[in-house]
C-alpha cells in the first residue's frame, strides 16, 4: 500500500509542477504582451505626431519623415473625419486594392483600439483619424500561451499513455517471468526427486542410504525455494555469515546437478570473508549467476569463483569461459526482459541485482568480458 500511496503523491506532485510551469508561462507571456502593446501604442502616437508636424511644416521635416516611414510592422489606416479611407500602411498590398478588404480591416482596427485624432486645424475642425491594430508579432505572442499549453498538454498526455503502456508491459513481463522462474526453480529438484525415486525402486534396501540423503537434499531445496519466494517484497533479516562456507555449500549442490564437463573451482584468497546476508536469497544469487555462466559455456568449460576481502568489502568474482558479453550490454543485462537465450525470459539477472543491491546494499556489475574468452561478474558486500 505504501508503494501505491507514494506513486499517487508523485503523480500529484508532477501535476502541480506542470500546472505551475503553465501558470508561470502564461503570466510571463502576458507581461511581455502588455509591454509590447504599450511600446506599439507609443510608436503609433509618435507616428501620429510626426504626421501632424509634417502637415503643419513644423520641426525637422527629415526627422519626421524618418519616423513616418520607419513604421514597417504595425498595420494602420488613416481616414478623414468622416471615416473615409485616405491611406494605409503595412497591409497586404494585393488585398488592399479591394475596398471590401480595407473596410473589414478598418472594422477590425476599430474593435481593437481607439483611434488617434490628428488635428491639423482646430478652428476649422480639420483632422484625420489614425486607426491601427496589433502587429503580427504581438498577435502571435498573444496566441502563444494557448498554443504552448495545448502542446504541453498533448505531450503530457502522450507521455503518460506511453509510460503507462510501457509500465504495464514491463509488469506483465515481470509477472510472466516470475511464474516461469518459479516453474524453473521447482523443475530441477522435482526432476531430481523423480530420478531418485526411480533409482530407489531399483536399489536394494541396504544400499539406499545415499539415495535417501539425496532425496532429503532435494526436499530441502524445495523448502529453500519456497522460502526465497516468500521473502520477495519484504525486508529480509540479514545475519553475519562466512561467505566461504556459503559459496562452498551452494556450489556443492550445483556440482551434483550439472554436466561433468563443467569444472567448478572455488578460490579463497584468504579465509575469514564475513558479510551480513540472507542465506536463502544470496544462495539464489549464486545459483542464477552459475546457471547463466553454464548456459554461456554451452554446458562445457571452467567456472571459477574467487573470494577475497579488504577492510571495507568482501569480493566475489564469478568467472566463466563462455561466449562473453559486448561492452555496450554491461548495464543492459540487469534490466527485466533482457536475454540472449531463445527460450529465456530475462528475469534472472534482474532478480540478482535487486537482491544484491536492494536487499543487501551491495553492488554487482560486469567486471570484464571478452568475446570467446568469458565473463566475470563481481559482487561487492560490506564486511561484517
Amino acid at each position: 500500500m505504501r508503494l501505491y500511496e507514494q506513486k499517487k503523491w508523485w503523480k500529484r506532485a508532477l501535476a502541480i509542477i506542470a500546472l505551475c510551469i503553465g501558470i508561470f508561462s502564461i503570466w510571463y507571456t502576458t507581461k511581455l504582451v502588455k509591454q509590447l502593446s504599450i511600446e506599439e501604442e507609443k510608436k503609433i502616437k509618435l507616428w501620429a505626431n510626426a504626421t501632424q508636424s509634417m502637415a503643419k511644416a513644423e520641426g525637422n521635416i527629415d526627422f519626421m519623415l524618418d519616423i513616418v516611414t520607419g513604421n514597417e510592422t504595425i498595420p494602420i489606416i488613416l481616414t478623414d473625419g468622416n471615416n473615409n479611407i485616405i491611406s494605409y500602411r503595412n497591409l497586404d498590398s494585393i488585398q488592399a486594392k479591394d475596398t471590401a478588404f480595407l473596410n473589414d480591416q478598418l472594422l477590425e482596427m476599430k474593435s481593437e483600439h481607439e483611434p488617434i485624432k490628428i488635428v491639423y486645424d482646430a478652428e476649422n475642425d480639420f483632422y484625420n483619424l489614425l486607426y491601427y491594430k496589433n502587429s503580427i508579432v504581438l498577435t502571435q505572442l498573444k496566441a502563444y500561451p494557448a498554443i504552448q499549453l495545448a502542446l504541453i498538454g498533448f505531450f503530457a498526455i502522450m507521455s503518460y499513455l506511453a509510460l503507462s503502456s510501457s509500465r504495464r508491459a514491463e509488469q506483465n513481463q515481470v509477472w510472466v517471468g516470475m511464474s516461469k522462474e518459479t516453474a524453473h526453480q521447482l523443475g530441477t529438484p522435482i526432476s531430481s526427486l523423480n530420478e531418485w525415486i526411480n533409482l530407489l525402486r531399483e536399489t536394494p534396501k541396504e544400499e539406499q542410504g545415499y539415495l535417501l540423503d539425496e532425496l532429503q537434499n532435494d526436499t530441502k531445496r524445495l523448502e529453500l525455494i519456497t522460502e526465497r519466494f516468500s521473502k520477495i517484497g519484504s525486508e529480509p533479516i540479514l545475519k553475519e555469515e562466512n561467505m566461504d562456507l556459503v559459496v562452498e555449500k551452494s556450489m556443492q549442490y550445483m556440482k551434483t546437478r550439472v554436466s561433468s564437463l563443467v569444472n567448478i573451482h572455488i578460490n579463497i584468497a584468504k579465509p575469514g570473508n564475513w558479510a551480513k546476508i540472507n542465506v536463502p536469497l544470496f544462495d539464489w544469487v549464486l545459483e542464477n549467476l552459475s546457471k547463466n555462466a553454464i548456459d554461456a559455456m554451452n554446458g562445457k568449460g571452467e567456472l571459477n569463483i574467487n573470494i577475497s576481502h579488504d577492510t571495507k568489502f568482501v569480493y566475489i568474482d564469478i568467472h566463466d569461459t563462455g561466449k562473453g558479453i559486448p561492452k555496450s550490454k554491461f548495464n543492459t543485462v540487469f534490466k527485466p526482459g533482457f536475454t540472449t537465450k531463445k527460450r529465456g525470459w530475462g528475469l534472472g539477472l534482474s532478480l540478482v541485482k535487486r537482491i544484491v543491491e536492494g536487499y543487501h546494499k551491495g553492488k554487482i556489475f560486469v567486471r570484464n568480458s571478452e568475446a570467446g574468452k568469458g565473463t566475470t561478474f563481481r559482487i561487492m558486500l560490506h564486511v561484517a
